[in-house]
């Protein structure tokens, strides 16, 4: 398994445009926020879980194995947005049609990021990079705090 370093140096590699890092800074937590919206909806027979919460947990173990620290700030923020959907489940807000929209709307943010940088998103050459998306995210805020990832 590649380490954390190479795998955040290649992707940063395609994420050198200001614009496409604004867009990514914006988007990225869109996605996840909405994906976890819409795997809310899927409960797990037989579980106290939904798929959201095993998704969480599948990607906390494969971030665990690349960086304890950043492994930890992802927990907080997994933590933060499944407080945030259970919030808003119990409003009774239609996280199904937000979820929808949103997703749409921040891939869409995403091309255009990468149209504007020109060069493809790194997951089309390797899946693994949907994941690593939030921890290059995640270890741009550790460096301008100072934290070692």
């Amino acid at each position: 398994m590649r380490g954390i370093e190479s795998l955040l140096a290649e992707y940063d590699d395609s994420h050198g445009n200001p614009v496409n890092k604004l867009l990514h800074w914006i988007c990225v937590p869109l996605i996840m926020f909405s994906l976890l919206a819409l795997l809310w909806l899927v409960p797990l027979p037989g579980a106290p879980l939904n798929g959201a919460v095993l998704l969480v947990i599948a990607t906390l173990i494969y971030y665990l194995l690349l960086s304890a620290r950043l492994a930890a700030g992802m927990l907080v923020v997994s933590l933060l947005m499944l407080g945030l959907l259970l919030a808003l489940d119990r409003a009774g807000a239609p996280l199904l049609i937000l979820a929808a929209e949103v997703f749409v709307l921040a891939w869409i943010g995403q091309f255009v990021g990468h149209y504007m940088e020109g060069k493809r998103p790194s997951f089309l050459k390797d899946i693994q990079f949907l994941l690593i998306g939030p921890l290059w995210l995640l270890a741009d805020a550790y460096r301008r705090l100072g934290v070692r990832y």
